[in-house]
């Protein structure tokens, strides 16, 4: 028997306590088993910006999510064809693991993009999504098309956001403290 996966994809750049927080939610929803978090190296609708080198981005992941046994970062989108799309990891992941049952975990924020996203409509066919409410979003704007895949998790809402980090001086409050050091010690941002 398989199990049930959440797949949490992103440029984490930098991964902060948010996305730490909105894991945490996603794992204690009883809906899933495990969480796979797939760093996107050329993320297709951000190349209006630079952005830390990907094993930078890779190695902060692991640091910051090394004492939760229930996630596995992965570097699966490095090896699958350009540009990184959620449909091309999801079509590959249910292929090699036929076993499992995925859902794709997002923000709020995501979710009200979401019919953006590359072929959204037969991601959905694939996938279930698993919401986290965000600060300053409403999922009421998304399609109810999206909704009718929609379940929301119980969380607790953080406002704090990658580029706020990469731009202020709240880093040390937001950030994981092997994440800040490896930071200072690689000098990014």
């Amino acid at each position: 028997m398989g199990k049930r996966v959440g797949v949490f994809g992103g440029s984490f750049d930098p991964v902060h306590q948010g996305h730490l927080h909105i894991v945490h939610s996603f794992l204690d929803s009883g809906l899933i088993d495990e969480i796979l978090i797939t760093l996107t190296p050329d993320p297709p609708h951000k190349k209006d910006r630079t952005q830390a080198p990907y094993n930078h981005r890779l190695k902060m992941l692991q640091l910051a999510f090394s004492d939760i046994h229930q996630v596995r970062i992965s570097d699966l989108e490095q090896s699958l064809p350009k540009p990184s799309y959620t449909l091309k990891t999801i079509r590959y992941l249910k292929s090699t693991h036929p076993e499992n049952i995925y859902f794709l975990c997002m923000g709020e924020d995501s979710l009200v993009n979401f019919h953006e996203w590359y072929r959204y409509k037969e991601l959905l066919d694939e996938v279930t999504l698993l919401a986290a409410r965000r600060p300053g979003y409403s999922a009421h704007s998304a399609a109810e098309e999206i909704l009718e895949k929609t379940i929301f998790v119980n969380n607790q809402q953080v406002d704090i956001s990658s580029t706020e980090i990469r731009s202020e001086t709240v880093k040390r409050l937001n950030l994981p403290v092997e994440v800040e050091e490896y930071i200072r010690k690689q000098n990014l941002y």
